[in-house]
């Protein structure tokens, strides 16, 4: 069976970080549990000499991947709500089973060798929904919910209050994507994006491009 191999850098166990190290239990530990036709399926794990996560290997790339090689043209409707419900439906999962995702996202969105189906994967940022375990360490800032943002200077790892709704947050950003194929605030550099969402601004991007 192929699998795909992520391993967590630097090599050495011993010189991978705390935080790091702390980031890693918890995307074993989710991925251990959870289990749906659209995560990818988790097989092991290894701590020496190197942190490794194994999983089933998903041959059709990412859907970032796919949709920067159609462009410019976008999916196919038809398709494009197949992958929204396949999002959706692990969203509805995690969530009943009181796990944020935190950095939805193209990226680690995964294809079936034949594109048809996507699975979810990357659960290093995601949490238990429990009170006081929420960081402001999360997400991708075009595709990150505003209550992840704060204008207000924090200490690392200070505990902000956010719950399942960002999950739907870079969902919507995503279903857009799917039906323009076009990057969400694009041109717009990343602290800008984040300091119109914290501030619930509108920012100024090329005509078309904002979702």
């Amino acid at each position: 069976m192929p699998v795909a191999i992520k391993m967590i850098q630097p090599n050495k166990t011993s010189a991978v970080s705390p935080d790091r190290k702390e980031k890693f239990q918890r995307e074993v530990t989710i991925l251990s549990r959870v289990k749906h036709e659209n995560i990818v399926k988790f097989i092991g794990a290894s701590i020496e000499p190197t942190m490794m996560i194994i999983t089933e290997l998903m041959k059709g790339g990412t859907l970032q991947q796919y949709l920067w090689s159609i462009r410019p043209n976008s999916p196919d409707l038809k398709l494009s709500l197949s992958f929204a419900l396949d999002i959706s439906r692990v969203m509805e999962y995690l969530h009943a089973n009181g796990i944020i995702h935190r950095d939805l996202k193209p990226s680690n969105l995964l294809l079936t060798e034949d594109k048809k189906q996507i699975k979810v994967c990357d659960f290093g940022l995601a949490r238990e929904e429990t009170a006081g375990d929420m960081t402001t360490e999360a997400g991708t800032y075009r595709w990150m919910a505003p209550e992840l943002f704060s204008t207000v200077p924090l200490p690392r790892g200070a505990k902000i209050h956010y719950d399942h709704k960002v999950d739907v947050y870079s969902f919507a950003i995503i279903l857009w994507e799917l039906l323009t194929n076009r990057t969400p605030f694009k041109g717009v550099q990343s602290i800008l994006i984040a300091y119109a969402a914290a501030n619930r601004t509108c920012t100024t991007t090329p005509k078309g491009d904002k979702p």
